[in-house]
């Protein structure tokens, strides 16, 4: 099973997981931050990261590109979109000039999971009113080096 194929199984264990605000765990509740450290800590065993307290308007208020600067640090440089896999992390921005704040991981061509605000983890079709808003696409490493 490769890591992607791995990636998906367990997105798909958070299917129906309730929207939680700073959550991270599979069937109590998570936010979209939240699901992909749940991702994380079942594919390699322990946290990305420390992850401060952080305000439902964070990107907003402060402008800055902290999820992309997470995807940098974590993942390593993004890959085209053309490229991207069942698997990879999606990162999207609502509008241009705006900081990215929502993730989600592609299931397939058309499809991807993410936990959606005031209702919780969904498959979604990836339509073109989401494909617009991509900013990044991010691989899971195969290991995480020690």
């Amino acid at each position: 099973m490769t890591t992607g194929d791995r990636v998906v199984a367990i997105a798909e264990g958070f299917l129906g997981t309730p929207y939680r605000h700073q959550g991270a765990t599979k069937g109590i509740g998570c936010d979209c931050i939240g699901l992909i450290r749940g991702i994380w800590r079942e594919l390699y065993g322990e946290e990305p990261e420390a992850v401060p307290p952080y305000a439902p308007d964070w990107a907003e208020r402060s402008g800055e590109e902290r999820l992309l600067a997470a995807g940098m640090r974590l993942f390593g440089s993004p890959i085209p979109p053309s490229e991207m896999a069942a698997g990879d992390l999606l990162l999207f921005r609502w509008r241009v000039g705006c900081a990215a704040k929502h993730a989600g991981i592609l299931t397939g061509p058309q499809h991807f999971i993410h936990a959606y605000e005031q209702g919780s983890v969904i498959r979604s079709v990836l339509v073109p009113s989401w494909r617009r808003r991509i900013a990044a696409v991010h691989r899971f490493p195969d290991r995480l080096d020690a």
